[in-house]
């Protein structure tokens, strides 16, 4: 059995994208949660895996840290979850659309954390991160037309599970986005595994 460790549901993004995964492969698995930014958070983070953060995998003797790595790993450990595009031009490209929401996006990172179950609309953004949200669009838009949707890359994917924290973002502060932005962003936030992490991330509220 895999262990899923994983941080406060209505903030921890990068946790959200791990368990994403891990839903998508449809294998079982145990989800311990850590809460995180609390007397007591670094210690047992630190007893799960030496880098301090969340999400962490384990299987066996094997520690995975890092949602890309989590992510990667999965997709060889379950590759008829179809993690990546079976295709490798549209596998390149999804992963290269990945690595860049994984490395970039910092000011609409630091304007607009992730608060599930709540909601701030009318943010006003700063020009860069505007500038973020506008990247993200673009990705979206050019995705969606090239491959014909529902998803980024027809099929739901990583690159789909790596922009859900986005759309939750976008969502909770409002921000104004194209037609097919918007209804992409609502399929995201619509699906059976995202809505059981939001439900998560209010019983966890609650028992805070």
């Amino acid at each position: 059995m895999l262990t899923l460790y994983v941080g406060d549901k209505t903030i921890s993004t990068w946790s959200l994208r791990g368990w994403l995964a891990m839903k998508a492969t449809g294998a079982p698995f145990t989800e311990t949660w850590i809460p995180i930014y609390r007397e007591g958070s670094t210690a047992a983070l630190k007893a799960v895996s030496s880098c301090g953060t969340v999400p962490v995998l384990v299987d066996g003797d094997v520690t995975i840290w890092d949602s890309l790595a989590i992510s990667e790993y999965l997709a060889e450990k379950f590759p008829a979850a179809g993690l990546w595009p079976k295709d490798a031009a549209k596998r390149a490209l999804a992963r290269a659309v990945v690595a860049e929401m994984h490395s970039g996006f910092p000011d609409m990172r630091k304007e607009m954390g992730m608060k599930l179950n709540q909601s701030f609309p009318g943010k006003v953004l700063t020009p860069d991160a505007q500038e973020d949200v506008d990247r993200a669009v673009a990705i979206w838009e050019e995705m969606l037309a090239r491959h014909g949707g529902p998803f980024l890359f027809g099929e739901y994917c990583l690159a789909d599970i790596f922009f859900t924290p986005v759309a939750a973002r976008l969502t909770i502060y409002g921000i104004p986005l194209p037609a097919t932005a918007k209804a992409y962003a609502e399929r995201l936030l619509a699906t059976p595994a995202m809505l059981e992490w939001t439900a998560g991330a209010a019983e966890q509220a609650r028992s805070a």
